[in-house]
């Protein structure tokens, strides 16, 4: 067992010797992006695991760790590592955890003292738990990155939403099953074999495109669904009891926004406070360049799809916030914000009326970001057909399948006629 070192509040580190010898555990989210992320920790060398584990098991862990009025996505994320310290598959004593911290108003910035609090419950105070951020909180002696491992998470996002995105209108359509999953693998294989680099990434975008578009398909008319609301829950097959899998089982398309959206709202937001209350100068022109530079690629990855024939191409980040303006001021940034109303805008005017927005137990911004805004949004689009879905510990997979199966029931109507 290392040596455990503290800072001077008493904050357990993970040192170099740490990282030599331990093993990291993810939590699952977005699996194409969370493959990448730990394949780049692995090439940095870390010991890295992604965590896969579903079920009720994940959630009865995570009610007897956390308390029962913390938000859904804090428990699952806490109840799926508990569940993987509890199984036996690690040894205690050289295992670290790492999870995401926003440092905003919402309490996933909260995330990592109540997973610190559930280990001490258990005897396991001495695991420590990575901080994973862009904003300096938490720095550790043992977990640090060069500047081209910043390129690479970089590129993590983008050629991880285009292929979340490609594959997503192109699987359903697909002549000869199974092809989809294979180019997918095909070119996560390939990316991270030559590196996530970022310099060639317009060429590399296009190419990736191209195969997509290369896949034998049968353009039937299908029931195309767009998927919103908070991000583990929009995101983690966990998180809403393998949403995509209901979907596509049903025969529909599945248009899930990407994470760019999210990451360039979180810099823009910043600039926002800056902006309107005259604080925090230094944080409002970093989030400046995390916007650019991100903006810049979005670019780049709807230009790719644009070159296309056939494939809906997303809007970009200012023409979403132009969208949702109306309804809700760019002010509101706990959670998701007035991102979320812009999602589901933005899906109406790409022609995508069917809508399920996510909703987790205690998080209350994504509420009223989300089924707080439906009705003004009806009024609107009186064509739209939004259901939004709650996830919490007490709700049954059958009722909430039942609800979205009555969504579906009208959309295939309106498909009809």
């Amino acid at each position: 067992m290392a040596e455990l070192v503290y800072d001077k509040t008493g904050r357990l580190l993970f040192t170099e010797e740490m990282r030599r010898e331990y093993t990291i555990l993810v939590p699952m989210m977005l699996p194409i992006h969370m493959t990448f992320l730990t394949k780049i920790l692995s090439a940095q060398g870390y010991r890295v695991e992604l965590l896969t584990s579903t079920g009720r098991a994940v959630v009865d862990q995570g009610l007897q760790s956390v308390h029962n009025d913390t938000c859904y996505p804090a428990l699952l994320v806490i109840g799926q590592m508990i569940d993987a310290l509890e199984s036996g598959r690690y040894d205690i004593n050289q295992v670290a955890l790492i999870i995401t911290q926003t440092g905003g108003g919402c309490r996933a910035s909260n995330y990592i003292h109540l997973l610190r609090k559930a280990l001490q419950k258990r005897g396991w105070a001495h695991i420590p738990v990575i901080s994973f951020n862009l904003a300096g909180m938490e720095k550790n002696p043992g977990f640090r990155f060069s500047p081209k491992v910043y390129f690479e998470l970089v590129g993590t996002v983008v050629y991880g939403d285009l292929i979340m995105n490609l594959s997503n209108q192109v699987r359903p359509y697909e002549i000869n099953k199974g092809e989809t999953d294979a180019l997918v693998e095909a070119w996560m294989q390939r990316l991270l074999e030559n590196g996530m680099s970022v310099r060639r990434l317009r060429h590399t975008l296009e190419q990736v495109a191209a195969d997509f578009h290369a896949i034998p398909v049968r353009r039937t008319r299908k029931v195309a669904v767009g998927v919103v609301g908070e991000i583990y829950i929009k995101y983690a097959a966990l998180g809403n009891n393998n949403l995509e899998r209901l979907l596509a089982d049903e025969d529909c398309e599945v248009i899930v926004p990407g994470l760019l959206d999210f990451i360039i709202f979180m810099g823009d937001h910043h600039m926002v406070d800056t902006k309107r209350y005259r604080i925090k100068y230094l944080k409002g022109a970093v989030s400046f360049l995390l916007k650019y530079v991100f903006s810049f690629f979005q670019k780049r990855l709807i230009g790719a799809i644009q070159k296309f024939e056939g494939f809906r191409v997303p809007a970009d980040f200012a023409t979403i916030k132009s969208l949702a303006q109306r309804y809700v001021s760019d002010g509101n940034k706990m959670g998701e914000g007035w991102l979320l109303t812009g999602e589901m805008l933005e899906l109406i005017h790409a022609g995508v009326g069917n809508i399920i927005c996510t909703q987790p137990f205690g998080c209350l911004p994504n509420h009223i970001v989300g089924k707080g805004m439906l009705r003004a949004i009806r009024e609107d689009h009186p064509e739209a057909n939004i259901v939004a879905i709650d996830y919490d510990p007490g709700a049954t997979q059958t009722n909430q399948e039942n609800r979205i199966k009555l969504m579906l029931s009208m959309a295939r109507r309106a498909l009809l006629q």
